[in-house]
């Protein structure tokens, strides 16, 4: 104060120093008035009108005020997501006669005060990522001047206010792969037991079925157990932290789980070393032998089948050697027993059972003849031979689904093209062939909905194909890189829709099922 004195002169009156020292220390704090952003050079602006002319991008830099908003010759094609966030006061939006020809979903969010838009003169792609417009112009307030597409062809002079939604298919599907195991496989089987979800898979190299359980928290399958040796009859308990110990057999080539009156029992089909049936015991939480299965009936088994008839429960070998036959075992009591030699020396290789219209059927195919469709005789308790399918020389697999009221087999062939045929009452029709050099296994299958088929192949990629319902017919959908492919399975765990493909020379790879909004 001294010194401010000294500058102003000694005559002033202290109180007057005091007061205008004051006054200046007011006019040094005192903060400016926040400035308005800037007009960016290709617009020009008001306090609330921006007109904008060869922009790159919706201008970020405008005056927040802005309630009108003209975009003349817009050097960009496509608006982002909250491209007018920034102006929340907008009412007036004017983009016509420029080259857009997509917006983003949520291009207009934030924008409550909008009053109009007008989109007129752009090149408007009415693909999928359209479909949001179409809703919202269907609900929204704001007078839109009207909107034509310019693409596809068949939308192309189309009003946008005026296209139909269920013209837009805009969900798609996708096999993705989800999981690695990092084992060779020939068969895959899940099950349930005692609530949980399991998958047994024979691994030949190994010799032995490997069981593995669906972790729900994880989301992946889990190292459970392994099928105890044959030689020891001893299992061991299911715990990660013990090792597994492997099953003494040349070469398990099919496991095939069945749930009877709540006990678990495996099928271990083998070759060279003999079949046997494994129990699980939830004391001991162990595997344990149970019986063996004739090893001058099923000499080399290829394929193995369960079902249930009139309460009973049976299963069903394939046999492919020349001296073997198929076989039909029966559970009773204790144990599984020989019910009936089915077909001998052909050379099986694959088994399905169909339980339609009352009239179980299980139809065998092979290698050296003509599928066989036996049907059970309810008087005789056994199968009876009906026919053949005369149109498939052979077949390495045999499958089957039901589409509307018809019912169709799937046939693979290993030379030659696989075969999808109609049973029209009496008979079976061809209504496709699909290429198919060496292949060993297919799969028909339902998810949500969609019908897919699994076409497998030890010299090419396995194929995804999917049904169309207005032809009648397989599409091609997907290829899926999996080496010599021996089965195909679906498996359903929680909300993860899988498909796992068994390879005889690489890893065993799990694909789940997703779908996609392409309109998202």
């Amino acid at each position: 104060m001294a010194g401010l004195r000294a500058r102003l002169g000694s005559g002033l009156p202290l109180l007057a120093l005091t007061t205008l020292g004051f006054c200046l220390m007011l006019q040094v704090g005192a903060k400016r008035p926040p400035k308005t952003p800037p007009c960016p050079p290709s617009c020009s602006c008001t306090r609330d009108t921006a007109f904008c002319v060869d922009s790159k991008a919706v201008p970020r830099h405008l005056p927040s005020e802005v309630i009108s908003l003209t975009l003349v010759n817009a050097a960009f094609s496509e608006i982002q997501d909250g491209a007018f966030s920034h102006l929340p006061l907008l009412q007036f939006l004017f983009i016509e006669n420029n080259d857009i020809w997509a917006l983003s979903k949520f291009t207009f969010r934030g924008l409550k005060s909008l009053t109009h838009l007008d989109l007129r003169g752009n090149s408007l792609n009415c693909d999928c990522k359209v479909k949001w417009l179409v809703e919202w112009l269907a609900h929204t307030n704001t007078t839109v001047a009207p909107i034509y597409c310019a693409s596809p062809p068949r939308f192309q002079e189309h009003k946008v206010q005026d296209l139909p939604l269920r013209e837009f298919d805009c969900i798609t599907t996708d096999f993705v792969l989800y999981q690695t195991l990092p084992f060779p496989a020939v068969s895959a089987e899940p099950f349930l037991y005692s609530s949980d979800l399991y998958l047994a898979l024979a691994q030949p190299g190994a010799s032995a079925c490997t069981v593995l359980k669906w972790d729900y928290v994880e989301r992946q399958l889990r190292d459970y157990d392994r099928i105890p040796g044959c030689s020891t009859g001893r299992g061991h308990t299911g715990r990660l932290t013990l090792p597994p110990r492997i099953l003494a057999a040349p070469s398990a080539v099919h496991c095939k789980p069945m749930v009877v009156d709540s006990q678990l029992y495996v099928v271990v089909a083998q070759l060279f070393g003999g079949s046997y049936i494994y129990h699980w015991d939830p004391n001991t939480t162990r595997f344990t032998k149970l019986q063996d299965i004739d090893p001058q009936r099923v000499r080399k088994p290829n394929d193995l089948e369960a079902f249930r008839i009139d309460g009973d429960w049976y299963f069903a070998v394939a046999d492919s050697s020349k001296a073997g036959a198929t076989s039909l075992y029966r559970w009773h009591q204790n144990g599984f027993y020989s019910h009936q030699a089915l077909h001998a020396w052909h050379r099986d290789t694959d088994l399905e059972f169909v339980d339609g219209e009352g009239k179980p059927r299980l139809i065998v195919s092979s290698s050296s003849q003509a599928p066989v469709i036996y049907q059970w005789s309810r008087t005789q308790k056994q199968f009876v031979a009906q026919g053949e399918v005369a149109q498939v020389p052979d077949a390495q697999a045999v499958k089957h689904f039901r589409a509307g009221r018809d019912s169709y087999l799937c046939l693979s062939r290993y030379i030659g093209d696989s075969k999808i045929l109609r049973w029209e009452g009496t008979r079976f029709s061809e209504v496709q062939a699909l290429p198919s050099r060496g292949s060993l296994a297919l799969q028909p299958f339902l998810v949500g909905g969609r019908r897919y088929l699994a076409l497998g192949s030890d010299f090419s990629f396995t194929q995804i194909y999917q049904w169309d319902d207005g032809r009648q017919k397989f599409v091609r959908f997907q290829e899926l890189a999996v080496q010599a492919p021996r089965a195909f399975c679906y498996m359903p765990a929680g909300d993860a829709q899988l498909l796992l493909a068994p390879s005889f020379k690489g890893q065993t790879l799990v694909y789940r099922h997703v779908v996609v909004d392409l309109s998202a």
